[in-house]
């Protein structure tokens, strides 16, 4: 199973960062072990349409789960059309966060948890 995580950073020990399309980062993760480190420096910077670009993105890497803080609209009809299940209102570092998702303590979402352009 791929694992995304948005990151403010290329470790494990980074803060998780509430955005998904704007994140700095999106780490892949794949049985417990850091694969990918992705610059999201595209979505960041995007004027519109930054959570699409990063469903996309994860569609492409064929990621299974995504485990951010925040989701909007346009990105969470990306990810769900891309079979990928969302975990929202995540905090603390990538680790504890991987943690809680191995332990089942991470629950799904079934829309989006803010407006667009959050």
């Amino acid at each position: 199973m791929r694992i995304a995580i948005t990151s403010m950073g290329t470790s494990l020990d980074a803060a998780v960062d509430p955005r998904f399309g704007r994140a700095q980062y999106i780490l892949i993760v794949e049985d417990g072990k850091l694969v990918e480190a992705v610059d999201n420096s595209k979505g960041f910077n995007a004027f519109s349409g930054a959570g699409i670009q990063a469903g996309k993105l994860l569609a492409d890497k064929k990621v299974d789960v995504l485990l951010t803080g925040n989701c909007g609209p346009n990105a969470f009809k990306a990810l769900q059309a891309a079979g990928i299940k969302v975990g929202v209102e995540q905090s603390g570092t990538v680790q504890e966060t991987l943690e809680r998702f191995q332990q089942g303590a991470v629950s799904f979402a079934d829309q989006p948890n803010v407006e667009g352009h959050w």
